[in-house]
């Protein structure tokens, strides 16, 4: 059990990380400027061979898109 807020962060905070071998890379950018970068990644990294994916998106106050994309580190 923990005895300090800060070691029950701690302890969520490493729970949070997934294992299971994808790389992820989160972006924060205006409307157009996310739909370019999510097409670049994916035509950089092919779904047939990286499994690629959005894995997750929103819409922030100011207008901007945050979203993750996710691939396999290497199609070998």
């Amino acid at each position: 059990m923990a005895s300090r807020p800060r070691e029950l962060a701690e302890r969520m905070a490493a729970r949070g990380k997934l294992a299971d071998g994808y790389l992820r890379e989160t972006f924060t950018l205006p409307r157009e400027a996310a739909r370019s970068k999510a097409r670049d990644f994916l035509a950089r990294y092919p779904k047939a061979a990286y499994m690629s994916s959005v894995e997750n998106w929103r819409e922030l106050p100011t207008g901007e898109i945050e979203f993750t994309m996710r691939r396999l580190p290497s199609a070998d």
